[in-house]
């Protein structure tokens, strides 16, 4: 009679094991942009010069008087608005590996059980991270200035970094429980639109309605353009880098427990 011996569970990884396995599949997210060189050019140089020369020389003459003006306004805004809607495209990604059998591959080997997870979120952080560093240099050789000090503009551009971050946890949820890509296509669209166009990213809020000026102003995507604006080119920050950071607390502390709750269930 041949006894079978039990599978053992695999032991418990350390910290540091851990991190190094999500830096590893972190890095494996980014993987197709190195072999896709029509992605990386598209992505860091095509998409950057597109969203200036259409929002800038053709609305900004109409809204702000001059091109000039409307950049030194309008691209603390467009930073804010490419960093939206590129991270809410990380559930799609995440919805896609599992429904493609990756996550139940990367199950049997001896690796941390939430690595596949933190690793999507560390590759939507590193393309979220050059799109805003491209943004900016396209800005700048079209004329944008800093006008206020490099550790000020750093200490924004984490700002808006750490925002993404937080959003990404909503986005992964949804691409955990929702059945269909389709579906994570949708709320992204629908979920982009009023938190990006109803805010203060592309026009100052004083001339919309009062009930939609309400809404813009205390949308936290017109927080963090206000206290990206302040940390940038100057003027007053007021409450806009706490109500950033505020939300970015909430988000994380709400949506990433959620998150890694359907992510266990779903492995």
């Amino acid at each position: 009679m041949t006894a079978y011996a039990h599978p053992q569970p695999m032991p418990r990884l350390n910290l540091l094991t851990t991190t190094r396995h999500c830096l590893t599949l972190g890095g494996r997210n980014l993987l197709h942009l190195k072999g896709n060189p029509g992605e990386i050019l598209g992505f860091a140089v095509v998409q950057p010069l597109m969203v200036i020369a259409l929002l800038v020389y053709v609305f900004g003459g109409a809204i702000a008087g001059d091109t000039q003006t409307y950049l030194q306004y309008a691209l603390p805004g467009l930073l804010v608005q490419s960093s939206v809607t590129s991270v809410l495209a990380t559930g799609t990604g995440l919805h896609q590996d599992i429904s493609n059998g990756l996550f139940d591959r990367l199950r049997s080997l001896p690796i941390a059980r939430i690595a596949p997870l933190i690793g999507h979120l560390i590759g939507t952080m590193v393309r979220v991270s050059a799109g805003l560093l491209m943004l900016l240099v396209v800005g700048a050789v079209q004329g944008f200035e800093v006008r206020v000090g490099i550790w000020s503009a750093l200490g924004g551009m984490l700002l808006v970094a750490l925002f993404a971050a937080g959003l990404a946890w909503l986005s992964m949820l949804v691409g955990l429980a929702a059945r269909s890509a389709t579906t994570v296509h949708m709320f992204s669209g629908v979920l982009a639109v009023p938190l990006t166009f109803c805010s203060n990213v592309f026009v100052k809020t004083d001339t919309m309605p009062g009930w939609l000026q309400t809404w813009a102003d205390i949308n936290p995507i017109s927080q963090e353009a206000t206290a990206l604006r302040a940390l940038m080119s100057g003027g007053p920050v007021g409450n806009s880098v706490w109500w950033t950071l505020g939300w970015t607390v909430v988000m994380t502390a709400v949506f990433a427990p959620l998150s890694i709750r359907a992510y266990r269930r779903q492995v």
